[in-house]
């Protein structure tokens, strides 16, 4: 029996089972193999795409839907038909595509329905290439995993599955995107005549490379995990699934598969990854506008006037264009300032205050610091700005007074400037005049990511509040508006070189970074806390007073009635 139209040029197929020419069927066995509940819509969508699919298919669905636990029960399903095909997986890292093969093997192992496809006497029997059972004496093992920077060349293959070969290392640049589209060019050297390639992916940047791919002869059909506002973005690549839901009526922003993930999940992703990460990584959107290129937007901020040493117990952000604050705006059209919709009429004293400084040599760049205070996971940027003396005596000592002047119970120092250098001079002087914490700290990851990873969450879950003062000072006293810190803030992107400065901004995440822990602690929880403690003290003041006998003469109230 042939079933050439459905799984792959000139492949003869003998199931055992008629019901298993269906690969919906087995995928269904599998997942009850592993104890899982039965297959969503989504997963059975793709099962089908995967069997009858063209030659040349690239598969994008939302991160974590199942992508590559399915395609490994597919494999089986391939090799339980035909155990004569020869199948490689690659993936960016090694080990991930050996994490796929080693899958595969223990199914092959374990499923009873597999078990004649078990390596016998004398084949490959390892996890990252073996044989199976059935199959015919051949230079290229039955499952081979190997990594894209690895030796692809040498083997021969039936199908390539190619499981999330662009990651976040290998597409960072356009250099890196370059280099991974030459390498993959090396598919077609080791496929077989009537092979086929089958891509699984999710894009990580805007510029992917499998957007790339339909000029080479793919297909690609995209699983987003909501129900996307403008489907024309998708070019007509949405999968007939999706498109069917929108036609029958499913409303912008429905889970695509709530079995999976559902609506309030789906929330605390997005406020997690940030808009455009969530874009990416869950709605596979790369066609993003200019609007959503640049990820961090003034709306998302609250803008107040701020005491030196406390701030409201809670408040709740307003983007009611009645809140809106007549303050300089440098930022994209349609953009504003807004102050809170509340603040609570009880005020605590900060929890901690850092200063962080990025150096910078004589006559180069300025040397930018910024004072980030936190209270109940808030963040408060209470100063910012710069020094054009490099690491003269006047820089040093103008940082050590503003450290001084706000309290800052810790210091960080970007290091990768002199080696610790500017540490080092910086240390005494601060140590006379407000003696506290430095600590050096490295990065080597890419600038413009990692800064736009780090405050896009912070600025989309409404946690980070400006003085309002240092928004007026940052217009005032900054002539060149590419060194004003909302200048910077306003023109980031994840593009390598996105500023021509951004020593501000760098400074700004890096004290946003170090409170990132405490962005982990929920708000609410943290103000019940705080009036449980009030209720405590109250109690502990009116046994105290019932104790002593002092009853409540006049004049004697105590804190606990206020």
């Amino acid at each position: 029996m042939k079933i050439q139209s459905e799984l792959m040029p000139g492949t003869s197929i003998a199931p055992a089972d008629p019901v298993l020419r269906d690969f919906r069927n087995f995928l269904f066995l599998v997942w009850q193999h592993l104890n899982l509940p039965a297959p969503t819509d989504v997963q059975y969508d793709m099962a089908l795409y995967l069997q009858k699919g063209p030659k040349r298919s690239v598969i994008e669905a939302f991160r974590g839907v199942g992508k590559s636990w399915v395609t490994s029960a597919f494999v089986c399903w391939l090799l339980l038909n035909n155990p004569q095909l020869n199948i490689m997986v690659v993936s960016a890292a090694k080990d991930r595509a050996d994490a796929f093969s080693t899958f595969t093997k223990r199914l092959i192992a374990e499923m009873p329905i597999l078990e004649h496809l078990k390596p016998g006497k004398g084949q490959r029997d390892s996890n990252i290439a073996f044989d199976v059972g059935p199959a015919g004496a051949s230079q290229s093992p039955s499952v081979k995993s190997v990594g894209i920077t690895g030796q692809l060349t040498g083997s021969r293959a039936d199908v390539i599955i190619a499981d999330d070969v662009e990651s976040l290392n290998n597409a960072m640049t356009v250099t890196m995107r370059d280099l991974l589209a030459e390498r993959i060019k090396e598919f077609d050297a080791v496929l077989k005549p009537g092979g086929r390639v089958i891509y699984l992916g999710t894009p990580q940047t805007e510029m992917s490379i499998y957007n790339r791919l339909p000029e080479r002869g793919y297909e690609i059909r995209i699983w987003p995990a909501r129900i996307p506002v403008d489907p024309a973005k998708y070019m007509g690549r949405l999968a007939p699934f999706v498109s069917r839901m929108i036609d029958s009526g499913a409303t912008v922003g429905t889970p695509v598969d709530p079995k999976r993930f559902h609506d309030l999940d789906l929330q605390e992703r997005e406020a997690s990854y940030g808009r455009s990460g969530f874009a990416l990584q869950f709605m596979l959107d790369t066609s993003l506008s200019d609007q959503d290129r640049f990820p961090l937007k003034f709306r998302d901020l609250m803008v107040m006037p701020l005491d030196p040493r406390m701030a409201p117990a809670k408040l709740v952000w307003s983007g009611d264009p009645e809140k809106r604050l007549d303050l300089p705006m440098v930022g994209l059209q349609g953009d504003a300032f807004h102050r809170p919709m509340w603040t609570s009429d009880e005020m605590l004293e900060y929890t901690g205050c850092v200063m962080a400084i990025d150096p910078s040599g004589r006559g180069k760049d300025e040397t930018a610091y910024a004072i980030v205070k936190q209270l109940n996971g808030w963040l408060y940027v209470v100063a910012s700005g710069g020094f054009k003396d490099g690491y003269g005596e006047a820089t040093l000592k103008g940082l050590a007074l503003l450290a001084k002047q706000h309290g800052a119970n810790k210091i960080i120092v970007e290091a990768n400037f002199g080696d610790g250098m500017f540490t080092q001079l910086l240390k005494p002087i601060v140590h006379r005049i407000h003696r506290v914490e430095i600590e050096e700290v490295k990065h080597n990851s890419q600038k413009e990511r990692r800064i736009c990873d780090t405050l896009e969450p912070i600025m989309n879950q409404h946690r980070l509040v400006f003085d309002q003062k240092v928004i007026e000072d940052d217009h005032k006293r900054t002539q060149e508006p590419i060194r004003q810190l909302m200048y910077q803030i306003a023109r980031i992107t994840r593009d390598r070189g996105a500023l021509a400065k951004d020593d501000r901004l760098d400074v700004l995440a890096m004290a946003v970074s170090y409170w990132a822990e405490s962005m982990a602690r929920d708000t609410d929880k943290a103000h019940e806390e705080h009036l449980e403690g009030l209720r405590d003290k109250a109690y502990e003041e009116f046994i105290e007073l019932c104790q002593r006998g002092a009853g409540f003469e006049a004049g004697e109230e105590s804190s606990w009635l206020n």
